[in-house]
């Protein structure tokens, strides 16, 4: 099917700070959730009123905002939820992803001006499930994770050209089949599938012997094995085979995550994308890009048919750390909202959408907010002035190696 517009880059906003943060570094629409009825309860979210600011930023840029409704509701929600549909309309926001029919059902009927999305938790994993949606109305299908690519290829020939195909092509995978897992609410009372997941498919286990009280321990390495947590996907070296397949929308997962996560994720795809559309081979560096950002590992799930690399690192690890924000530059001066220490001496690298991207300088001189020269940033958050002879922007990122 030949594609009539540019490929859509999706990322995560867990609140405005990231919301914001993924439209400088390249994002064409972000996602996020309201305080309730999204599958990320831990994430700041968003009031309504914050949903409609948000979306009137986000405008003003040419650039696209959702919302995630996707839990899978009980009549309790339910009862809730038609009010909730119309206080979403009125923020003007571009669409809204649900997982649950009954969900589907309330907004349709209470909010007919918002395009509805369904969830990658709706399991849509062939054609006739993603005409059944389409037939209902549903203007994009999210795919689950557990799609391969030759299986979008048939999806995208048997949906009508107007509804869209998404899919993710970065972050955390659940080894439970689409999110539906029962292992957080089973240890802890608090359910995956209301967005109160404690990730326990992280933790470590062990097989017992009842009888004897003994636990077997299945040794990987010094840290145990961690049989149900997942490596992380990455298809960044295959964006084009997606695109080819059918994909309208290139997603990131990760709304809990750092400013420093979701500025280096979108920019590395934003970079990958930019290639790829111009006609350009894929920029090997941008594969190292993705190695100094949190992660556990890397696979690319199940799209080649693999098993999704269902053991992977116990702890997330990354090569770079997070130092700073930059909130100015002036006459080679940079402002930098610290995060993490940093001291005179110190290589910083440049995280940026400019040409500024990947620039290193050393750190001559550290002021403080009082004006006090320092030899060391170690207030987090606190503001810190220090020479950059590089040009930064506001927004860029500053990181060091580990």
């Amino acid at each position: 099917m030949k594609k009539t517009k540019k490929t859509e880059l999706l990322a995560p906003a867990g609140n405005m700070n990231k919301l914001i943060t993924a439209a400088y570094f390249g994002a064409d629409a972000v996602y996020a959730a309201a305080r309730r009825f999204g599958l990320r309860a831990y994430a700041d979210n968003f009031t309504t009123e914050e949903l409609k600011s948000a979306a009137e930023y986000l405008h003003s840029l040419g650039k696209k905002l959702y919302v995630t409704v996707n839990i899978y509701a009980d009549d309790r929600d339910i009862s809730d939820m038609p009010a909730f549909a119309r206080e979403l309309a009125a923020t003007n926001v571009d669409g809204v992803l649900v997982s649950d029919l009954g969900v589907f059902s309330v907004f349709r009927e209470n909010a007919p001006s918002l395009d509805l999305h369904v969830s990658t938790q709706a399991n849509v994993t062939n054609s006739e499930a993603a005409k059944m949606w389409a037939g209902l109305g549903a203007k994009r299908i999210v795919l689950a994770r557990e799609t391969r690519l030759d299986d979008i290829r048939r999806i995208r020939e048997a949906l009508p050209e107007n509804v869209e195909i998404e899919a993710f092509v970065h972050g955390a995978m659940c080894i439970a089949y689409s999110g539906r897992c029962l292992l957080s609410a089973y240890f802890t009372d608090r359910s995956g599938n209301k967005g109160e997941c404690v990730q326990s498919c992280r933790w470590e286990y062990g097989l017992t012997e009842l009888s004897r009280n003994d636990t077997l321990r299945a040794e990987e390495d010094a840290r145990g094995t961690y049989l149900l947590s997942s490596k992380d996907l990455r298809m960044i070296e295959h964006i084009g085979e997606l695109i080819d397949a059918g994909v309208d929308s290139l997603k990131i997962e990760g709304r809990v995550k750092s400013e420093y996560y979701v500025a280096g994720v979108t920019n590395a795809y934003r970079r990958a994308l930019d290639a790829y559309e111009s006609g350009r081979p894929y920029p090997a560096y941008l594969t190292e890009e993705t190695e100094k950002i949190s992660h556990r590992g890397y696979t690319t799930g199940f799209y080649f048919g693999e098993k999704g690399g269902s053991t992977g690192e116990p702890k997330p690890t990354a090569t770079y750390d997070f130092i700073g924000v930059v909130e100015d530059w002036n006459n080679g001066v940079a402002t930098v909202e610290m995060r993490n220490r940093f001291s005179v001496g110190d290589e910083l690298e440049i995280l940026s959408p400019t040409d500024s991207f990947g620039k290193t300088f050393t750190v001559t001189a550290i002021t403080d907010e009082n004006g006090r020269m320092c030899d060391c940033a170690d207030r987090v958050q606190a503001k810190y002035a220090l020479p950059v002879d590089v040009p930064v922007s506001k927004y860029d990122i500053l990181r060091k190696k580990r």
